[in-house]
């Protein structure tokens, strides 16, 4: 099945944009078996900083408490248990005595598995944001941060979350498909994290 993909890229602006479901390797991907109306939910915006880098951000409301954001986010070690394509996600020791997680994603482009990893070294400000930046890895820049506000939502208390994301791919690396299928790939990210921490908050 193969969707047309109408993400364009400014490089004087941002723009909101509605990222369709593109099926890269014609074959289904995640978000063809997502409501597109949860699709919608997550707002994504991709910002061309250079011929090849990009800053791509992502938002999604969700109806729980910043804590219960926050206590989904750091707890590192399940990441993968619920985001989809994330193969691994896992602490190591670092020199500086902070947090450091090694990463490792999982795609398929163009009938190709793809895998890459990064090592990230991560700072937290409670309960505001957690910032982070590649040491190491497949990229030659990855680097960004998870923000979260307090926010209204039908007289309840909820958490406005945005990742935002600067991705500058190595050479062989075509950026077209890696922005397209980062774009998709986030929305799907913040929905399960809202899953999450809607399940987490069930079991309390």
């Amino acid at each position: 099945m193969t969707r047309n993909h109408n993400l364009t890229v400014s490089e004087q602006q941002k723009s909101t944009q509605k990222i369709e479901a593109t099926d890269i390797d014609e074959q289904l991907s995640p978000s063809d078996l997502v409501d597109p109306a949860a699709l919608q939910a997550v707002e994504v915006q991709v910002e061309k900083i250079a011929d090849r880098q990009r800053q791509i951000t992502a938002q999604i409301k969700i109806p729980h408490s910043v804590e219960q954001v926050w206590q989904v986010l750091t707890n590192y070690e399940a990441l993968a248990d619920f985001i989809p394509n994330l193969a691994q996600s896992r602490r190591l020791d670092s020199p500086n005595g902070g947090i450091r997680l090694e990463q490792i994603g999982s795609q398929r482009f163009l009938r190709l598995n793809f895998s890459a990893r990064v090592v990230l070294d991560l700072e937290e400000s409670f309960p505001q944001a957690i910032n982070f930046h590649m040491v190491e890895g497949d990229f030659k820049d990855f680097s960004g941060s998870w923000n979260l506000e307090p926010c209204s939502l039908d007289d309840q208390t909820g958490t406005n979350l945005c990742y935002t994301v600067k991705i500058w791919p190595k050479a062989m690396m075509p950026v077209s498909i890696i922005e397209r299928r980062l774009s998709q790939d986030l929305q799907m990210n913040l929905l399960a994290v809202q899953q999450r921490v809607k399940q987490l908050a069930k079991v309390k």
